[in-house]
């Protein structure tokens, strides 16, 4: 059997599902379809701890589902701007795992992904897929991967 890990960045699927669809991602939905007939080797959900009740329920959402929820903390600028994104986090945990499985799955729609994908493509470590809003995901990255699943549809609440 096909094996696979898959890796969540939790702010941009939140931010670019809520931009163009006004919905939330179902990942019940998202979890049946990736891991059907498949072995599942790791599920990372990257995310922002602002520490408030409706995101840590959320977070235990993630978990009853089977992602190992990784968090950071939310850091406030004194300019009024906001710092808290996974890139490297995950960049590290897909060279781990893509020698680990036959497939990665990475769901974001952020370009600067595409360097990664290309590298492990290079390598031969794994094939990638890559789950995106298909308007706010970076060209390259949709050129980058070896699948491209749109999210739409079913994979919409």
């Amino acid at each position: 059997m096909e094996t696979v890990a898959i890796f969540v960045d939790v702010q941009n699927i939140y931010y670019t599902t809520k931009q163009s669809y006004q919905r939330h991602f179902n990942y019940n939905a998202f979890w049946q379809q990736a891991t059907a007939n498949r072995t599942l080797v790791a599920a990372f959900a990257y995310a922002i701890d602002k520490g408030d009740n409706k995101q840590q329920s959320f977070q235990q959402i993630l978990k009853q589902i089977g992602f190992e929820v990784k968090l950071k903390p939310y850091i406030q600028r004194s300019d009024g701007s906001a710092k808290g994104d996974w890139d490297v986090g995950i960049t590290l945990d897909v060279m781990d795992y893509a020698t680990q499985a036959d497939v990665v799955i990475l769901l974001s729609g952020d370009g600067d992904f595409s360097l990664l994908l290309d590298k492990i493509r290079q390598q031969q470590l794994a094939a990638s897929e890559v789950y995106g809003v298909p308007a706010l995901t970076a060209p390259a990255l949709i050129k980058s991967a070896d699948r491209f699943i749109p999210i739409a549809g079913q994979l919409l609440l």
